[in-house]
């Protein structure tokens, strides 16, 4: 039997979804979220603090988001306010989209062997326990399955110059997907890593000689060509269809092929 599918615009209706690191209309999780709304999906959006409400409240907006919520991982009880009121008006969380990482500026900027006990703790809380955090809140919520994305990068595997202690937050991250994947898939909640090819955010803009770092992606990446934040959101809003719910625990390269080029 020829399977019959949904109305593309349609593919996510009645699904509720958390994002979560908009900063402006550059961020990787604004492509995601347009694509995920493009599909009909109804979205939670937080923003980091005052400052940065005023780029991303215009952005909430456009994507028709009733919640809208600070939160900032590091402030005592913020994450868990935001998971109390989608718990309140939703009752539900279909998907969540972790998109967040933070390194001090004397941490990223020097050796790995040489990084403070302080600068690494925080590294490692804001870039990974923070999405461990969000995915114990989001699975009881998730009560007829779901799927959770977290951000990643290629220097997570490999040694990439000026990428640092960030490279050591991202292998811990990736662990953490998979073990994650095993523990939640029996209650058909999918966890994934989704690994974009360098991407001018504000993010990338914390590590040095990034430029340097995008001209060598796209001259090597097999498809030459550098990848944008709606090609990110649309292969990650796919893994969050009925599709692909076979697809869990592994990392989803969208780079253009540079990560199998030596």
């Amino acid at each position: 039997m020829i399977p019959v599918y949904p109305e593309t615009k349609v593919a996510l209706k009645g699904k509720k979804g958390l994002v979560v690191g908009i900063a402006n209309d550059q961020s990787i999780a604004w492509g995601c979220a347009r694509a995920f709304r493009a599909l009909g999906a109804e979205l939670a959006v937080t923003y980091l603090n005052d400052r940065a409400k005023k780029h991303v409240e215009p952005l909430a907006q456009a994507l028709e988001a009733p919640i809208f919520m600070p939160l900032d991982v590091m402030v005592e009880g913020q994450t868990e306010q935001v998971f109390e009121r989608i718990a309140k008006e939703w009752g539900q969380l279909d998907f969540l989209l972790h998109s967040i990482a933070f390194s001090p500026k004397e941490a990223l900027h020097g050796r790995v062997v040489d990084v403070g006990r302080e600068g690494f703790l925080k590294t490692m809380e804001v870039s990974c326990w923070s999405f461990l955090r969000m995915a114990h809140l989001a699975e009881p919520l998730m009560k007829n399955g779901g799927t959770m994305f977290t951000m990643t990068y290629y220097g997570s595997q490999m040694v990439v110059e000026n990428y640092n202690i960030m490279g050591v937050a991202k292998a811990a991250l990736e662990s953490a997907v998979r073990y994650a994947a095993a523990e939640l898939g029996p209650k058909g909640i999918r966890v994934h890593a989704i690994s974009p090819g360098p991407l001018a955010t504000r993010a990338a803009s914390g590590i040095p000689e990034f430029d340097e770092l995008m001209d060598k992606a796209q001259s090597k990446a097999p498809a030459r060509s550098l990848v944008s934040i709606d090609d990110v959101g649309n292969a990650t809003a796919f893994l969050a269809l009925d599709g692909a719910k076979l697809m869990t625990g592994g990392v989803l390269y969208i780079d253009g092929g540079y990560h199998i080029i030596d």
